[in-house]
């Protein structure tokens, strides 16, 4: 975490891969595109293109823009908090989710960018839990507070949305917060000046008998 960037600077990378998305899907229309080759088909040779390029395409524009801003905001949190692990945790994010669903998904196309936002959602929290640093915790926090839903894509409660991506997308995210959680150091605690003084109770004692004389008892 580098204290002298501005925050719009955190926004920078997740912005940019967001607008290639965006690019690709404006492609995809304009030049009437067929890419569907590329999206990952569990269990299909030819499905495995779909562990590299699967987050980069998107069914519909509502299906893009619904992960945009998510993957724009955690990819934010993500770098201001962990700037040192974060291109190994996008990685890991990216083939476990990819892998996972080509082995254990249901027969169908799988794709679009959600396993990246839920692997970067499970990261800040699980990150927070095991770090329990003020900055961690607060960037889970903001995660939480914004996109807590997120906790439920892992479900398969609409067979129309793949819980599998989103599921193992999250399991990517919980093995890069365990797997990296030394890498980014902790902010410094503040410490007051008392403290680097020390204090001690035999000071206080000494402090409240100055001027302190005992008395003999009066008759």
């Amino acid at each position: 975490m580098d204290e002298n960037r501005s925050w719009p600077s955190y926004f920078k990378s997740a912005f940019y891969f967001t607008l290639l998305l965006w690019l690709i899907k404006f492609a995809e229309e304009q030049f009437t595109l067929d890419l569907h080759f590329l999206a990952l088909y569990p269990r299909e040779p030819l499905g495995l293109l779909g562990i590299i390029f699967a987050p980069l395409l998107h069914s519909s524009w509502s299906h893009l823009a619904a992960n945009s801003l998510p993957l724009i905001v955690l990819g934010a949190l993500h770098t201001y908090g962990y700037p040192i692990s974060k291109w190994k945790t996008l990685l890991v994010i990216w083939l476990v989710s990819g892998l996972g669903v080509w082995l254990f998904g249901r027969s169908s196309y799988h794709l679009g960018a959600s396993s990246l936002t839920s692997g970067l959602f499970y990261f800040l929290f699980v990150a927070a839990i095991i770090r329990r640093d003020k900055v961690s915790i607060g960037l889970m926090f903001i995660a939480v507070f914004m996109y807590g839903s997120i906790f439920l894509g892992v479900l398969p409660w609409d067979p129309k949305i793949s819980f599998e991506s989103h599921f193992f997308g999250a399991l990517g995210g919980t093995l890069s917060a365990i797997l990296f959680r030394h890498l980014d150091p902790k902010p410094k605690k503040k410490v007051y000046e008392w403290e680097r003084e020390g204090y001690s109770t035999e000071d206080e004692d000494e402090y409240w008998k100055i001027g302190y004389k005992e008395k003999e008892p009066e008759d």
